[in-house]
């Protein structure tokens, strides 16, 4: 069953970048393809490089595209590999459904346009069956790939091998969990009798670890108690700041003079490292803030989608 993906802040990150039809865009989230499908309806011929590493994402998104005048090209990959994607495969409409890729063959100069949209799209939460959210059972793989290699890190190699130390500073450094100690502490205990493999297993660890309280998710906010966790977990598995921090600074390499980037963060932790990086970038001359404040989701849009409570708009102009 596929999940309905409300883009968070669309107007708002698609105004700020000051596009033409002439433009070159990279989108470097694609996810559920709601910037890419306005932009393609906005402006006429606009050409458009869509990354993420969910090759799954591109086919569930073809049929959106295919009587819009857009030239939309798909590219399987994280966009920590900015400055590379001249090596990578690309996927136009037609190279979808047959898997064969073509080389990607109007990156040759300086792009317009960089949107990151820092958000899992409701698909990957609830139906890629690789264990992002804990209200189903799945296996703990939590990666962005479609298909994990032996080679790539999981959830399940997380919480079977990593010492209890490490587990302690992930859960509260990337997750910002209190309690990130005991629920460390259970998963050890938990695992020295049986191997942790699925959501539900780690749920369950969790809830034992922590006060009763906490575990009704009466505080805070209501959360779920494992919430916390599990971002911390999938945040590790996938390095997500480590790219993000490697794709902002290659995104605003490739960027031409006047060109500009819009970044939607949902936490704090993104956040801080996106305007951290704006701010050097404004120190060094080299670029200016096209909002000085950050951009936040309106009464309306919150109503909507309740997601979009969490969520900041960051632009920033390469000078």
């Amino acid at each position: 069953m596929e999940s309905v993906h409300r883009t968070v802040l669309l107007n708002e990150a698609i105004d700020g970048l000051n596009l033409s039809p002439k433009s070159l865009v990279i989108d470097a989230t694609f996810g559920g393809g709601g910037h890419s499908l306005e932009m393609c309806k906005r402006y006429s011929g606009i050409k458009i490089i869509a990354l993420d590493q969910d090759k799954s994402a591109f086919g569930k998104a073809e049929g959106k595209f295919k009587d819009l005048n857009c030239d939309i090209t798909f590219v399987n990959e994280n966009f920590r590999q900015l400055d590379h994607l001249e090596n990578f495969g690309a996927f136009a409409l037609e190279d979808i459904r047959t898997g064969n890729p073509r080389r990607l063959n109007f990156l040759n100069g300086p792009v317009d346009a960089i949107i990151f949209d820092l958000g899992l799209s409701s698909d990957q939460l609830e139906n890629s069956g690789r264990g992002f959210s804990f209200l189903k059972d799945e296996p703990l793989l939590m990666t962005m790939k479609e298909n994990p290699t032996e080679e790539d890190v999981t959830a399940m190699d997380v919480v079977n091998t990593w010492s209890e130390k490490s587990l302690a500073d992930i859960i509260y450094g990337y997750g910002e969990e209190k309690y990130s100690r005991k629920i460390a502490k259970g998963i050890v205990e938990a695992r020295q009798k049986m191997k942790i493999e699925t959501t539900f297993n780690l749920v369950k660890i969790i809830e034992d670890a922590v006060p009763n309280l906490y575990k009704r998710g009466r505080i805070p906010k209501k959360l779920h108690c494992a919430t916390r966790t599990f971002q911390a977990i999938r945040i590790a598995v996938n390095d997500e700041l480590g790219a993000l921090n490697d794709g902002l600074e290659k995104g605003f390499k490739i960027l031409k003079n006047g060109g500009r980037m819009s970044v939607i963060s949902f936490h704090s932790l993104e956040d801080r490292i996106v305007k951290r990086f704006f701010r050097e970038k404004v120190e060094k001359g080299i670029a200016k803030l096209i909002n000085k404040k950050v951009i936040l989701a309106s009464d309306e849009e919150i109503r909507n989608n309740p997601r979009s409570r969490s969520a900041k708009l960051r632009i920033l102009e390469k000078i």
